[in-house]
């Protein structure tokens, strides 16, 4: 039986890499049409007709980055819960000063500048960054059972801290600061570490210049 209508004259990965790309760079609100259909390379009906809306094709442009971009996710399974938080904050510090891409996490950035009366899009941002911010809390949890962290250690409170400095990491790199600056605020926020620490001891921060 022959397929009836005419096929999408465009690869649908090929064009959402590029509107990920225009999101990454304009933000949400900032990012036209216009500006998406020609980085895409196609024209508004087959965007509805493949995405639906704007709205549905930042979703997918979002799970895309965050399929493609994740490095806090692996940073974290590191044999120590020291040893992973420092590797999220260099690891991140790495891809939001990449050249080959915009600056920053797209969802940080998009978040940050999203107007409080879209709440559909807020939610949604605050959801993906609560996921985040979960997972290193638990990382830490894992820490203070190992003995690494005492017994005692606000694990929400630190997590927030550490959530804190990577979304941090992000808007400073967004505005254009250098990837040795944002290196030595890791410095600075693997010093918190070592205070919370049983046994503070001299470490090689293990930052990349």
């Amino acid at each position: 039986m022959s397929q009836r209508g005419r096929p999408r004259a465009f690869d649908r990965d090929t064009a959402l890499q590029a509107a990920m790309r225009v999101f990454w760079e304009r933000g949400y609100e900032q990012a036209s049409l216009s500006e998406l259909t020609a980085a895409m390379g196609i024209n508004r009906p087959s965007l509805y007709a493949a995405f639906g809306d704007k709205a549905q094709l930042f979703r997918e442009a979002t799970a895309l980055y965050q399929r493609t971009m994740n490095f806090t996710t692996p940073a974290l399974a590191r044999p120590t819960a020291r040893a992973a938080v420092e590797a999220m904050l260099r690891d991140n510090v790495e891809a939001y000063c990449d050249p080959t891409t915009p600056r920053g996490c797209l969802v940080v950035s998009v978040a940050a500048a999203c107007p409080d009366d879209d709440s559909e899009m807020k939610t949604m941002l605050s959801s993906k960054l609560r996921t985040v911010g979960e997972s290193v809390r638990q990382r830490l949890k894992q820490g203070v059972e190992a003995g690494e962290l005492p017994a005692d250690t606000d694990v929400g409170a630190l997590a927030a801290y550490f959530e804190t400095v990577l979304q941090g990491l992000s808007i400073q790199a967004r505005t254009g600061a250098s990837r040795q600056r944002l290196h030595r605020v890791v410095d600075c926020a693997m010093r918190v570490w070592d205070s919370f620490s049983p046994e503070p001891k001299k470490r090689s921060t293990g930052r990349q210049t």
